[in-house]
């Protein structure tokens, strides 16, 4: 990159680069530091009693602020816990008469966003500031771009706060640093993962990793990504779902496995939908769908519980209580409930009919089962706010679920609805290797008529099966919004670091 592209701004920090450079200072020196304590922890336990403890503490970060006083700097640095204000004497630095450290790297080489690191001790300030005395500092990384300028005042408000998502979903790396308020929720994230994992691992469930290329794009109705094997000489897809893999290890005898699993599927984006999404998705043999709403209930209450302390969340203007049981309406009940029309009997022509009146789009290449889905999308869903397990769908919804033991025409199935989206779908896992046959051949009708997501036919899920099934429950919970829950967060966007957008041109 030419001199010419860098704004006033960058072009001073590379002079300054080059002059640090030129005195024998390395900018980015390569050896371990040793941080020996961090902000947060150094502001709580600091007090008269406890200062033996911190004579000699060892702390880094980044420059968030310079106050220069001539020949005493208050630099403020920002670590993983937070901010701590440094007091720092040329003097102390360098005792010397020979004060070119001083000059030509406190003085006139630091910016906002460099690294450093300083030893000192730890003391409070005239005016009640927790403070490390520095007596040695040392430059670690030199930073070339300016940080956007938010103000703060004492109390911590915020004032100039960048809000552009372009800037925020763009560059998350600079937006963490702007705004390090963020980080808690991706914390919260790993800790809503961490407490599934718990949950899972203590009640026997073995983690598993299984094909993110696949030759076929199982177990989901959706458009795949495509991409070519260059080895094979063969294309492959990118997959959306690991169930039908997740079932296979099920056949070879392990009872219960699950997995965290980056899924993609190429649709469109919106504040709930990212085309690179994460899903948990387990599988249980001997059990169904009844015990694993028993489950799910279960599971999702510990998670509340880890991730915000209380099973009543707030998320915008609401709180959600995700103390069990949760309610159960099946999904004909759902649509008589919200639109006054029972279609339990109907066939694909009246539901079209309901669907007219209704003013819902249809095409062609909707079958039953996806005229149903549409009119429950498009009246029903909103409606459920407090966790409902919308329970009992008709076959044609659900290719991979066995047939409700007592009511003809349905399945045993339920998905999860919170705040007015589905965050779980589950089965009891159709186990009859001549009925999945059946049903993926209706699937394939459909991808003749032009359903693009109709599912392919699996014939090596399907001579899995012919070996044996055993019954089993399955579900997949979409993690992103779940977190999005927890962390009454609007948009997908908000907890992914790094969502997808369109590329951006750079030189």
């Amino acid at each position: 990159m030419s001199t010419q592209q860098f704004s006033e701004q960058e072009q001073i920090r590379r002079e300054k680069l080059q002059k640090l450079q030129q005195s024998g200072i390395d900018p980015y020196p390569a050896a371990l530091y040793p941080v020996s304590h961090y902000s947060a922890d150094i502001k709580s336990n600091f007090t008269e009693e406890t200062k033996e403890h911190y004579s000699n503490v060892c702390v880094a970060g980044r420059i968030m602020s310079i106050n220069d006083k001539g020949k005493v700097f208050f630099i403020k640095i920002q670590d993983r816990q937070g901010l701590i204000q440094l007091y720092v004497r040329r003097d102390d630095l360098c005792p010397s008469e020979d004060k070119s450290f001083w000059e030509n790297v406190v003085k006139h080489g630091l910016d906002l966003g460099d690294f450093i690191g300083v030893t000192g001790y730890v003391f409070i300030t005239k005016t009640g500031e927790t403070s490390v005395h520095t007596l040695t500092l040392t430059l670690l990384a030199k930073s070339l771009k300016p940080l956007p300028v938010v103000k703060r005042d004492e109390e911590g408000n915020v004032y100039d706060e960048v809000t552009d998502p372009e800037f925020k979903y763009r560059q998350r790396y600079a937006d963490m640093v702007i705004n390090p308020s963020i980080k808690e929720t991706f914390i919260k994230r790993t800790k809503l993962t961490n407490s599934i994992r718990e949950f899972l691992n203590d009640n026997g469930a073995l983690e598993v990793d299984t094909p993110v290329l696949q030759s076929i794009p199982g177990g989901a109705a959706a458009r795949p990504f495509i991409t070519h094997h260059n080895a094979l000489d063969v294309p492959f897809y990118l997959r959306i779902a690991n169930e039908l893999y997740l079932k296979r290890l099920v056949v070879g005898g392990l009872d219960w496995v699950y997995e965290f699993s980056r899924n993609f599927r190429n649709e469109g984006m919106d504040r709930t939908h990212n085309p690179e999404f994460t899903i948990l998705e387990f599988y249980v043999a001997y059990k169904d769908y009844y015990w694993m709403m028993e489950t799910t209930e279960t599971m999702l209450e510990k998670a509340a519980m880890a991730v915000c302390g209380t099973t009543d969340v707030p998320v915008g203007d609401k709180i959600i209580s995700f103390k069990a049981p949760f309610k159960r309406i099946s999904i004909y009940d759902a649509i008589k409930e919200h639109t006054g029309f029972d279609i339990s009997r109907m066939d694909e022509e009246g539901l079209r009919k309901v669907c007219g009146e209704l003013n819902i789009y249809t095409d062609k290449t909707m079958g039953k089962g996806k005229l149903v889905d549409a009119i429950f999308g498009e009246k029903c869903e909103d409606h459920y706010v407090q966790p409902t397990f919308i329970i009992d769908y008709p076959v044609e919804m659900s290719p991979l679920t066995k047939k409700h033991r007592s009511k003809p025409g349905l399945v045993e199935r339920f998905e999860l609805m919170i705040n007015g989206k589905e965050i779980a779908n589950a089965y009891s896992e159709l186990n009859d290797p001549v009925e999945q046959r059946e049903r993926f051949e209706e699937q394939a009708k459909l991808m003749q008529r032009g359903d693009d997501e109709a599912m392919y036919i699996d014939y090596d899920f399907l001579r899995a099966m012919e070996y044996g099934m055993p019954p089993m429950s399955g579900i997949g919970f979409g993690i992103d919004r779940l977190t999005m829950l927890l962390t009454n967060q609007p948009s997908i966007q908000d907890v992914l670091f790094f969502p997808q957008m369109r590329p951006e041109k750079m030189d």
